[in-house]
């Protein structure tokens, strides 16, 4: 008889700290919001990393401006030229709908760095009209793009948002190098 009313005991004594514990735990305030900010994808401040590319690279590095609030930088980085491969500038963002969209720029030769930065994406039929000047539209699996090639430097605007954005971050872009004015496109 003794083993079954301790058992029974210790069975009532956790239902009461059960209880307890819950009651603790429904009348303390606590923020599920700062969950929710951790898992989210911070803003970065791309403007030093940004003034540093525009000094070190050999080509007008191009960056957006004017773009409404609601688009995102989220990461950023300049790698200069060495002997084997040409400088590189990036830019990723987040549009309005959270899609991903990135600025990438190098001078290395423009096939390879394509197929790097588009994930394998390959040329289609049409161009993308970007204020007045046309860019060559890829697809790839994971990874559409509009690309620019033009005397040493190759611009792609990649990501997973539709042509359309890419065209609105691609039209925003400005190019020019430390010393210089601002390039349109």
């Amino acid at each position: 008889m003794r083993g079954r009313q301790t058992v029974r005991d210790m069975v009532l004594s956790l239902a009461v700290i059960g209880v307890l514990v819950g009651a603790i735990y429904f009348f303390i305030p606590h923020d599920d919001s700062a969950d929710a900010e951790q898992n989210a994808v911070k803003r970065v401040d791309y403007r030093v990393e940004l003034i540093t590319a525009r000094r070190a690279a050999p080509y007008p590095v191009a960056a957006p401006e004017g773009l409404p609030e609601t688009w995102r930088a989220t990461s950023v980085s300049y790698k200069a030229s060495n002997d084997r491969s040409g400088g590189a500038w990036h830019l990723g963002m987040l549009d309005p709908e959270q899609q991903y969209a990135a600025v990438e720029q190098s001078d290395a030769p423009a096939q390879p760095f394509i197929r790097s930065v588009t994930l394998g994406a390959t040329k289609v039929e049409g161009k993308q009209a970007v204020g007045n000047q046309k860019w060559d539209r890829y697809q790839g699996e994971k990874y559409r793009a509009l690309v620019r090639e033009e005397a040493g430097v190759t611009t792609v605007v990649t990501g997973t948002a539709p042509y359309g954005r890419l065209a609105d971050l691609a039209a925003a872009l400005v190019a020019k190098r430390a010393e210089d004015g601002p390039k349109k496109g």
